[in-house]
C-alpha cells in the first residue's frame, strides 16, 4: 500500500540525524525490547496475568490489564508490531480471567468480576485504569468488528437503553452512582467489603501490598468510609470516553450528543454551584441530593479526608478532577472551548480563597463543613496544562511553570530538553527493568498491582517530542496535535528511522522538523492532525515554499538522510473525530 501521490511533499535536503532522532528511535525500540521481556515474565499463554486474581479497589481486575498502560501510545509513536499483538493477547486474557474469576463474599461478582466483556461495577478511577488499552486501540486497529462489537455494547451501558445497566438517566442527566458498569449502578451504601475485596490470609507474610496493609483488616480499614456512593460525581465523565469510541467508529450522532448532553449538564451544576464543580448529584438531579444537600460531600468528594489505618494520618482523596478527561473529550467532539472554560472558571475560584496564614499565602484543595481547607504554598493547578494545551491562550500559561520543562521547549526557552527528557526515559528504562529482574514475586504471591510500577513503557517524553501530546490517563484518549502512519507498512505509526521534534504550537499553527535518519533508503509519512483527524491542515511550508493543504493529513516523501523544518497552519478542531486511517476516508 502507498499513499503517494502527486502532491506529496519532497523533502531532499540532507540533514545529519539530530541527537534528539537518533535518541527517540532508541528509546523507541528499547521499550519496545523491555516491554517483551516484561510481558513474558508475568503473563501466559493465554495472556493471564499470572498473580492470585482477586476483585479489590487495591488490587483488582483493572491493575491486570493497567499492566499494559501506555503501551498502545508506543506503538502509535512506531514501536514494533508485536507490541499491538501482546496488547491484544493480554486484553482478550484479562477479560477472560476474570471473566472466570468470583468471589465468595463480596455479592455483586459472585458470578464474575466482569459481565458483558466489562467490570460488573466500581468507579470510574478503576474503570478508566481498566480501559487504558481499550480505549485508544481504535488508533491502532479500528476495523475488527469484535472492536465494534465491543465499542457499542459498552458505551450503551452508559446511554439509559440498556435493561441490564440502567446507569444513565435521560431525565435529571446523571449516572446514578460512583459505583456502576455492565450490571448497573449501586444505590445502596457500599460497605468496605465491596471496596476490598474477598477476605485474604497471610496478607504480610505472603503478599507485597502495595499500598502498606499488614493484613487483611487494615485493607478492609482502608476503605471504611468509601460508603457514599449513590448520586452522580464528577469522575464519571470519564465513561464519555466510550460514546467518543463509538463516535469515532461508526460516525452516528447518538453517541456525540450523549456525551455533550452529560457534560452539558456538568457545565450547568458548575453554573448553579458558584463555579466549583458539586461532588455529589441526588438522584433526584439536585446538588448534594444524596448527602444532605452537601454539594462537597460523597465518597471521593471535595470533604473525602479518611484516616489511613496503618499510622492514623489523615490522606484526602477527592477525586472530582478525573472529570476534566470528559470535558477534554466533548472538546474533541464539539470544537467548543466552553467545555475549557469550565475548569479553568473553577481552578480560578478556588484560588480565590487563598488567604495569608503566617505571613505567606496559602491555597485550598479540600472543602468541608467549616469551609475551605487543606492549604498549602502552591495555587490549585489541576488540569492547569490542559486548560493551557486545549486553548492555546497564553494567558493560561500563568498558571504554570513555562520556563522549564517541555513548555519551556515550545516557548523557546529550554533548548536543551529534547535530549535531556530522551536521556531521562533512557535511565528510567534501566531502573524498571532492574526492577522487573529482581522482583522476588511468584505466581502464587502476586497481586494484580505488584507489577505496575515495573512498567517499561513511559512514552510521555516521546508523546510530547514527536507528537506535540500529552500522556493519555486513566481511561482518557490521546491529545495530539499530529500523529503519523506508514503508507508502505499499511499501519498507524512513524515508519522505521523518521525522527520528529515539535518545536512551537501555537492556536493556528505549528513547526515540526521531520528527518530520515536512514542515510540508505527513502521514506515515506503520512502527517495527521490530531489522534483522530480533528485538526484541518491550511498549509505546509519547507525552506520557504508554501504548499496549500485543505485536509486533515498530508504525505511526506523523505530521500535518505534528507529532513526540514515545516511550518504547519491548521485549524484546530475543525473535523469530526474518527479512527479512520488516511487512505480509508
Amino acid at each position: 500500500m502507498s499513499y503517494l501521490n502527486p502532491r506529496a511533499i519532497e523533502i531532499d535536503t540532507p540533514m545529519p540525524p539530530p541527537a534528539w532522532a537518533v535518541l527517540e528511535w532508541e528509546l523507541i525500540r528499547a521499550q519496545t525490547r523491555g516491554c517483551t521481556e516484561f510481558f513474558e515474565k508475568y503473563f501466559d499463554e493465554r495472556g493471564y496475568l499470572e498473580c492470585l486474581a482477586r476483585w479489590g479497589g487495591n488490587d483488582g481486575p483493572d491493575d491486570a490489564i493497567e499492566n499494559l498502560v501506555h503501551w498502545p501510545v508506543l506503538y502509535v509513536l512506531g514501536g514494533a508490531d508485536h507490541l499491538y499483538d501482546m496488547c491484544q493477547l493480554g486484553w482478550e486474557g484479562h477479560i477472560k480471567q476474570y471473566t472466570e474469576a468470583k468471589t465468595t463474599e463480596v455479592p455483586f461478582t459472585r458470578d464474575g468480576m466482569y459481565y458483558r466483556e466489562f467490570p460488573v461495577m466500581f468507579d470510574w478511577v478503576h474503570n478508566g485504569e481498566g480501559l487504558t488499552t481499550f480505549n485508544l486501540h481504535g488508533l491502532i486497529q479500528p476495523r475488527e468488528r469484535e472492536f465494534e462489537n465491543r465499542v457499542r455494547r459498552f458505551a450503551g451501558f452508559y446511554m439509559g437503553n440498556d435493561p441490564q445497566s440502567p446507569n444513565y438517566d435521560p431525565e435529571h442527566k446523571i449516572i446514578r452512582s460512583l459505583i456502576n458498569g455492565s450490571r448497573g449502578p449501586m444505590l445502596r451504601k457500599a460497605t468496605a467489603l465491596d471496596w476490598a475485596g474477598d477476605p485474604l490470609d497471610e496478607v504480610q507474610e505472603r503478599f507485597i501490598p502495595l499500598h502498606g496493609e499488614r493484613n487483611f483488616e487494615e485493607m478492609l480499614a482502608h476503605f471504611e468510609d468509601y460508603t457514599d456512593v449513590a448520586g452522580d460525581h464528577p469522575s464519571n465523565l470519564v465513561a464519555t470516553a466510550l460514546g467518543l469510541n463509538a463516535y469515532a467508529l461508526t460516525g452516528e450522532a447518538q453517541y456525540k450528543d450523549w456525551v455533550l448532553e452529560y457534560a452539558d449538564a456538568w457545565i450547568q451544576r458548575a453554573a448553579d454551584n458558584d463555579g466549583i464543580l458539586p461532588s455529589n448529584i441526588g438522584l433526584d438531579g439536585t446538588i448534594g441530593g444524596e448527602c444532605d444537600g452537601k454539594w462537597y460531600g460523597g465518597c471521593y468528594g471535595w470533604s473525602f479526608t479518611v484516616v489511613v489505618p496503618q499510622n492514623g494520618t489523615l490522606s484526602s482523596r477527592n477525586t472530582v478532577g478525573l472529570g476534566l478527561s470528559g470535558f477534554g473529550n466533548a472538546l474533541l467532539l464539539s470544537g467548543d472551548q466552553k467545555y475549557v472554560d469550565v475548569w479553568r472558571q473553577m481552578v480560578d475560584k478556588i484560588n480565590e480563597n487563598g488567604k495569608e496564614i503566617d505571613g505567606q499565602m496559602m491555597y485550598p484543595k479540600m472543602y468541608g463543613d467549616d469551609g475551605w481547607y487543606e492549604f498549602s504554598p502552591a495555587k490549585y493547578a489541576q488540569g492547569a496544562q490542559e486548560i493551557y494545551y486545549w486553548s492555546m491562550d497564553k494567558a493560561d500559561l500563568s498558571r504554570l511553570d513555562s520556563e522549564r520543562g517541555w513548555l519551556g521547549f515550545l516557548e523557546g526557552k529550554n533548548a536543551g530538553y529534547p535530549e535531556q527528557v530522551l536521556q531521562d526515559d533512557f535511565a528510567r528504562l534501566r531502573v524498571q527493568m532492574e526492577k522487573v529482574h529482581t522482583d522476588p514475586t511468584t505466581p502464587d504471591t502476586r497481586l494484580s498491582d505488584n507489577p505496575n510500577p515495573f512498567n517499561p513503557a513511559t512514552p510521555g517524553g516521546l508523546t510530547e517530542l514527536m507528537m506535540g501530546g500529552m500522556t493519555p490517563r486513566h481511561g482518557s484518549p490521546l491529545h495530539c496535535r499530529v500523529r503519523y502512519f506508514d503508507p508502505v507498512a499499511g499501519r498507524a505509526g512513524m515508519p522505521e528511522g523518521v525522527g520528529a521534534l515539535v518545536e512551537k504550537l501555537e492556536d493556528e499553527s505549528m513547526v515540526l522538523t521531520l528527518v530520515n535518519t536512514d542515510p540508505v533508503a527513502g521514506r515515506e509519512v503520512i502527517v495527521q492532525g490530531g489522534a483522530y483527524a480533528e485538526h484541518q491542515f491550511t498549509s505546509v511550508t519547507v525552506d520557504g515554499k508554501e504548499t496549500a493543504v485543505d485536509d486533515s493529513s498530508f504525505a511526506v516523501e523523505l530521500a535518505p538522510g534528507a529532513g526540514a523544518r515545516l511550518e504547519i497552519g491548521m485549524k484546530r478542531y475543525a473535523n469530526g473525530v474518527t479512527f479512520a486511517f488516511p487512505w480509508d476516508r
